[in-house]
């Protein structure tokens, strides 16, 4: 799926810019490892050359088993279940579901990075257990109804415009079956965001700059305040989405307090290890 390569930076939507370069590099780099020193900065920020895809699974492997722990979920029956995975990437932490899993489909807004994704699984996972999905547009999912046991996105949500955000969490619960789980994790308001929202509005109004635009795209510090699109509070959400949700439960970290006023039955669990800025839906699909 090239065509997105050489069209103009004013034709593209503004937040997928930042993918759309590091595709661009995951395309030309030969090997895997190159790839992960050029664009772990879109995957879990890390850099240089000392970086190996190796190392950056282990990364992910470790965040898999420590969210699981942290979200009560250790008792799901992964080995008869499907996952789809929203927001993939090259497959950081989809290498360590699909050895879990049954079968994993894997979704990004990039083909190239779904292609890079096949490959790191097939090193480090269970290839013949997974699936890919092009998420063209961003907020769609091409999946049939009811056909997964967990949705599961991590550092995704937050990188949406709010309406496209709100979007897959719609699909989430279309494509999960009945009695089947959401796991989504959200960013909400803290007090350096007063700065980092109208930072980030700024930054991306200027990815689209043709001279300048696709430096500021591809590097780190200009990309991660870009990447400060949205902030959603669990009222937000769960007003668009709680009569599709039982079992609703929050976990958000310790060192914050976070009110929840819907009229839904929410358990509210705060927990240690969450990112204070973070949180986390945890919820069966009525």
């Amino acid at each position: 799926m090239k065509p997105r390569r050489g069209l103009g930076r004013s034709t593209h939507h503004p937040f997928h810019l930042p993918w759309i370069d590091a595709g661009n590099l995951t395309d030309n780099e030969s090997s895997a490892d190159d790839v992960v020193r050029e664009t772990g900065w879109v995957f879990n920020n890390e850099t240089g050359d000392e970086l190996t895809l190796e190392k950056f699974v282990k990364t992910g492997e470790n965040e898999v088993r420590l969210f699981l722990r942290l979200l009560q979920l250790e008792k799901f029956p992964f080995a008869t279940s499907t996952l789809i995975e929203i927001g993939s990437g090259i497959g950081r932490m989809t290498a360590a579901f699909t050895r879990r899993f049954n079968k994993v489909i894997a979704c990004d807004v990039d083909s190239a990075f779904l292609e890079r994704c096949r490959q790191t699984v097939a090193a480090f996972g269970r290839v013949d257990g997974l699936t890919t999905s092009h998420v063209a547009d961003g907020k769609s999912l091409p999946i049939a109804d009811k056909s997964v046991d967990m949705a599961f996105s991590y550092i995704t949500l937050q990188h949406c415009q709010t309406r496209d955000a709100l979007g897959l969490i719609g699909e989430a619960i279309r494509v999960t079956r009945q009695g089947g789980l959401i796991v989504l994790n959200f960013r909400t308001w803290v007090k350096g965001d007063v700065l980092l929202v109208p930072l980030g509005y700024l930054i991306r109004s200027m990815w689209r700059l043709p001279l300048i635009g696709g430096s500021l795209s591809r590097w780190r510090w200009s990309t991660r305040l870009g990447w400060q699109a949205n902030r959603l509070k669990p009222d937000t959400v769960l007003a668009e989405f709680e009569n599709k949700l039982d079992k609703i439960r929050i976990f958000h970290s310790v060192k914050r307090s976070l009110s929840v006023t819907t009229k839904a039955t929410v358990e509210v669990l705060p927990t240690n290890r969450i990112n204070p800025s973070h949180w986390w839906l945890v919820a069966q699909v009525s």
